[in-house]
Protein backbone atom coordinates (compact mmCIF):
# COMPACT_ATOMS: atom_id res chain seq x y z
CA UNK A 1 0.00 0.00 0.00
CA UNK A 2 1.21 3.66 -1.07
CA UNK A 3 1.66 6.05 1.78
CA UNK A 4 -0.89 8.19 2.40
CA UNK A 5 0.78 12.08 1.54
CA UNK A 6 -0.73 15.50 0.76
CA UNK A 7 0.93 17.35 -2.21
CA UNK A 8 1.84 21.09 -0.81
CA UNK A 9 2.93 24.21 -1.67
CA UNK A 10 5.65 26.35 -0.30
CA UNK A 11 5.49 29.93 -0.90
CA UNK A 12 8.88 31.89 -2.16
CA UNK A 13 10.30 35.29 -0.39
CA UNK A 14 7.34 37.44 1.05
CA UNK A 15 4.38 36.45 -1.00
CA UNK A 16 1.71 39.25 -1.48
CA UNK A 17 -0.95 39.11 1.36
CA UNK A 18 -3.61 39.60 -1.75
CA UNK A 19 -1.92 38.40 -4.88
CA UNK A 20 -3.01 39.57 -8.10
CA UNK A 21 -1.16 36.82 -10.18
CA UNK A 22 0.60 33.44 -8.98
CA UNK A 23 3.32 31.50 -10.59
CA UNK A 24 3.44 27.87 -9.80
CA UNK A 25 6.96 26.12 -9.92
CA UNK A 26 7.15 22.48 -10.69
CA UNK A 27 10.67 20.14 -10.59
CA UNK A 28 11.35 17.34 -12.55
CA UNK A 29 11.06 13.90 -11.54
CA UNK A 30 11.36 10.45 -12.33
CA UNK A 31 9.46 8.12 -14.30
CA UNK A 32 8.48 5.96 -12.00
CA UNK A 33 9.12 6.25 -8.10
CA UNK A 34 6.90 6.65 -4.88
CA UNK A 35 9.51 7.80 -2.76
CA UNK A 36 9.13 10.87 -0.98
CA UNK A 37 9.89 14.09 -3.00
CA UNK A 38 11.38 16.76 -0.58
CA UNK A 39 13.08 20.03 -0.69
CA UNK A 40 16.62 18.49 -0.21
CA UNK A 41 16.60 16.78 -3.63
CA UNK A 42 18.89 17.93 -6.66
CA UNK A 43 15.49 18.16 -8.60
CA UNK A 44 13.67 20.55 -6.57
CA UNK A 45 16.92 22.92 -5.62
CA UNK A 46 17.31 23.32 -9.13
CA UNK A 47 14.35 25.33 -9.67
CA UNK A 48 14.75 27.60 -6.75
CA UNK A 49 16.52 30.14 -8.82
CA UNK A 50 13.76 30.62 -11.61
CA UNK A 51 11.27 30.64 -8.30
CA UNK A 52 13.45 33.60 -6.11
CA UNK A 53 14.22 36.13 -9.27
CA UNK A 54 10.20 35.74 -10.25
CA UNK A 55 9.79 36.48 -6.54
CA UNK A 56 11.86 39.16 -6.44
CA UNK A 57 11.38 41.12 -9.67
CA UNK A 58 7.24 40.43 -9.06
CA UNK A 59 6.73 39.95 -5.34
CA UNK A 60 6.13 44.03 -4.48
CA UNK A 61 3.86 44.65 -7.64
CA UNK A 62 1.29 41.40 -6.82
CA UNK A 63 2.82 38.45 -7.71
CA UNK A 64 2.91 35.24 -5.91
CA UNK A 65 5.33 32.16 -6.51
CA UNK A 66 4.68 28.89 -5.05
CA UNK A 67 7.28 26.00 -5.37
CA UNK A 68 4.52 22.59 -5.28
CA UNK A 69 5.73 19.88 -3.70
CA UNK A 70 4.99 16.61 -5.23
CA UNK A 71 3.68 13.41 -3.09
CA UNK A 72 5.96 11.28 -4.96
CA UNK A 73 9.22 11.09 -6.96
CA UNK A 74 7.60 9.43 -10.22
CA UNK A 75 4.86 10.18 -13.04
CA UNK A 76 4.23 6.52 -12.03
CA UNK A 77 2.43 5.73 -15.97
CA UNK A 78 -1.07 5.75 -16.25
CA UNK A 79 -0.89 6.84 -12.63
CA UNK A 80 0.11 10.59 -13.53
CA UNK A 81 0.72 11.32 -10.14
CA UNK A 82 2.53 14.73 -10.90
CA UNK A 83 -0.10 15.81 -13.29
CA UNK A 84 -2.50 15.35 -10.59
CA UNK A 85 -0.76 17.36 -8.10
CA UNK A 86 0.16 20.28 -9.78
CA UNK A 87 -3.84 20.74 -10.93
CA UNK A 88 -4.53 20.34 -6.88
CA UNK A 89 -1.89 22.82 -6.39
CA UNK A 90 -3.78 25.43 -9.59
CA UNK A 91 -6.84 24.51 -8.10
CA UNK A 92 -5.90 25.72 -4.12
CA UNK A 93 -4.12 29.10 -6.08
CA UNK A 94 -7.93 29.49 -7.38
CA UNK A 95 -9.51 28.57 -4.12
CA UNK A 96 -7.42 30.80 -2.32
CA UNK A 97 -7.05 33.91 -4.73
CA UNK A 98 -10.35 33.93 -6.97
CA UNK A 99 -9.67 35.70 -10.19
CA UNK A 100 -6.09 35.52 -9.86
CA UNK A 101 -4.02 34.05 -13.13
CA UNK A 102 -1.93 31.52 -13.10
CA UNK A 103 1.33 30.61 -14.79
CA UNK A 104 3.15 27.26 -15.07
CA UNK A 105 6.72 26.84 -14.66
CA UNK A 106 7.85 23.09 -15.47
CA UNK A 107 11.01 21.35 -15.36
CA UNK A 108 11.33 17.76 -16.93
CA UNK A 109 8.85 15.50 -15.26
CA UNK A 110 7.24 19.06 -13.91
CA UNK A 111 7.11 20.33 -17.54
CA UNK A 112 5.31 17.27 -18.42
CA UNK A 113 2.80 18.10 -15.36
CA UNK A 114 2.34 21.86 -16.13
CA UNK A 115 1.59 20.73 -19.66
CA UNK A 116 -0.95 18.30 -19.11
CA UNK A 117 -2.68 20.50 -16.15
CA UNK A 118 -2.95 23.56 -18.03
CA UNK A 119 -6.89 22.83 -18.76
CA UNK A 120 -7.83 25.01 -15.48
CA UNK A 121 -9.52 28.22 -16.10
CA UNK A 122 -7.23 30.24 -14.02
CA UNK A 123 -4.47 29.17 -16.10
CA UNK A 124 -2.93 31.51 -18.55
CA UNK A 125 0.20 30.69 -19.72
CA UNK A 126 2.61 27.83 -19.40
CA UNK A 127 6.88 28.01 -19.30
CA UNK A 128 8.00 24.46 -19.81
CA UNK A 129 12.47 24.14 -19.71
CA UNK A 130 13.14 21.01 -21.19
CA UNK A 131 10.19 18.71 -20.93
CA UNK A 132 9.75 15.17 -20.85
CA UNK A 133 7.25 14.34 -23.53
CA UNK A 134 6.87 11.24 -25.26
CA UNK A 135 4.81 12.11 -28.55
CA UNK A 136 1.68 10.67 -26.25
CA UNK A 137 0.86 14.03 -24.46
CA UNK A 138 -2.24 16.17 -25.34
CA UNK A 139 -2.17 19.37 -26.66
CA UNK A 140 -6.33 20.35 -26.54
CA UNK A 141 -5.76 21.74 -23.43
CA UNK A 142 -3.43 24.35 -24.32
CA UNK A 143 -6.10 26.32 -25.91
CA UNK A 144 -6.48 30.02 -25.15
CA UNK A 145 -3.29 29.55 -23.46
CA UNK A 146 0.72 30.71 -24.40
CA UNK A 147 3.33 28.44 -24.47
CA UNK A 148 7.29 29.23 -24.14
CA UNK A 149 9.20 25.90 -24.45
CA UNK A 150 13.05 26.10 -24.40
CA UNK A 151 15.24 23.12 -24.75
CA UNK A 152 19.24 22.54 -24.65
CA UNK A 153 21.10 21.46 -27.25
CA UNK A 154 23.36 18.76 -25.79
CA UNK A 155 20.56 17.46 -23.63
CA UNK A 156 20.90 13.78 -22.84
CA UNK A 157 17.69 13.20 -20.34
CA UNK A 158 14.67 14.47 -22.39
CA UNK A 159 14.14 14.72 -25.73
CA UNK A 160 14.50 18.18 -27.42
CA UNK A 161 12.83 16.55 -30.72
CA UNK A 162 9.77 15.13 -28.80
CA UNK A 163 9.62 19.01 -27.79
CA UNK A 164 9.52 20.49 -30.93
CA UNK A 165 7.01 18.02 -32.45
CA UNK A 166 4.75 18.76 -29.35
CA UNK A 167 4.96 22.58 -30.15
CA UNK A 168 4.00 21.98 -33.88
CA UNK A 169 0.41 20.25 -32.52
CA UNK A 170 0.43 22.54 -29.77
CA UNK A 171 -0.16 25.53 -32.74
CA UNK A 172 -3.00 23.76 -34.29
CA UNK A 173 -4.96 24.97 -30.78
CA UNK A 174 -2.98 27.98 -30.08
CA UNK A 175 -1.46 30.31 -31.97
CA UNK A 176 0.48 31.88 -28.97
CA UNK A 177 3.48 29.33 -29.18
CA UNK A 178 7.30 29.43 -29.16
CA UNK A 179 10.50 27.13 -28.44
CA UNK A 180 13.87 28.15 -27.97
CA UNK A 181 17.07 26.17 -28.47
CA UNK A 182 19.67 26.93 -25.67
CA UNK A 183 22.68 26.07 -27.37
CA UNK A 184 25.46 24.45 -25.63
CA UNK A 185 23.71 23.60 -22.69
CA UNK A 186 22.03 20.23 -21.71
CA UNK A 187 19.09 19.45 -18.72
CA UNK A 188 20.64 20.85 -15.70
CA UNK A 189 20.67 24.13 -17.41
CA UNK A 190 23.83 25.30 -15.88
CA UNK A 191 26.03 26.71 -18.96
CA UNK A 192 23.72 29.20 -19.59
CA UNK A 193 21.75 29.73 -16.08
CA UNK A 194 21.57 33.53 -16.48
CA UNK A 195 20.08 32.97 -20.07
CA UNK A 196 17.08 30.67 -19.14
CA UNK A 197 16.49 32.27 -15.83
CA UNK A 198 16.40 36.19 -18.05
CA UNK A 199 13.95 33.87 -20.58
CA UNK A 200 11.80 32.54 -17.83
CA UNK A 201 11.65 35.84 -16.27
CA UNK A 202 10.58 37.91 -19.40
CA UNK A 203 7.92 35.47 -20.59
CA UNK A 204 6.08 35.33 -16.99
CA UNK A 205 6.16 38.82 -16.53
CA UNK A 206 5.39 39.72 -19.87
CA UNK A 207 2.79 36.83 -20.07
CA UNK A 208 1.07 38.51 -16.71
CA UNK A 209 1.20 42.60 -17.86
CA UNK A 210 3.81 42.96 -14.80
CA UNK A 211 6.09 43.99 -17.22
CA UNK A 212 5.83 44.77 -21.12
CA UNK A 213 6.27 41.94 -23.69
CA UNK A 214 9.75 41.14 -24.45
CA UNK A 215 10.71 41.83 -28.19
CA UNK A 216 12.68 38.43 -28.46
CA UNK A 217 9.46 36.23 -27.19
CA UNK A 218 6.97 38.59 -28.78
CA UNK A 219 9.37 37.90 -32.37
CA UNK A 220 9.12 34.47 -31.76
CA UNK A 221 5.75 34.02 -31.20
CA UNK A 222 4.50 35.52 -34.37
CA UNK A 223 7.18 33.84 -37.17
CA UNK A 224 5.52 30.91 -38.03
CA UNK A 225 6.56 27.19 -38.08
CA UNK A 226 9.31 26.49 -37.92
CA UNK A 227 11.17 28.95 -37.44
CA UNK A 228 9.01 30.25 -34.45
CA UNK A 229 9.75 26.51 -32.76
CA UNK A 230 13.84 26.48 -33.42
CA UNK A 231 14.80 29.91 -32.45
CA UNK A 232 17.81 30.16 -30.71
CA UNK A 233 17.91 32.05 -27.30
CA UNK A 234 19.76 35.09 -27.36
CA UNK A 235 22.43 35.93 -24.86
CA UNK A 236 26.39 36.01 -23.88
CA UNK A 237 26.03 32.74 -22.13
CA UNK A 238 26.99 30.59 -25.33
Amino acid sequence: MLPDRQPRVQPVGRPPESPSALVLVLHGGRSQGFGRAHRMRLAYRRMLPFARTLAEAGGNRGLAVWMVRYRYRGWNGPRLDAKHDAAWAIGEAARRHPGAPVVLLGHSMGGRAALHAAGHPAVRAVCALAPWLDGSDPVEQLAGRSLLIAHGDRERMTDPAESYAYALRAKRVTDRVCRFDVLGDGHAMLRRARDWNSLVRRFVLGELGIEPVDPEIARAMERPAPAGLRTELSGEHR
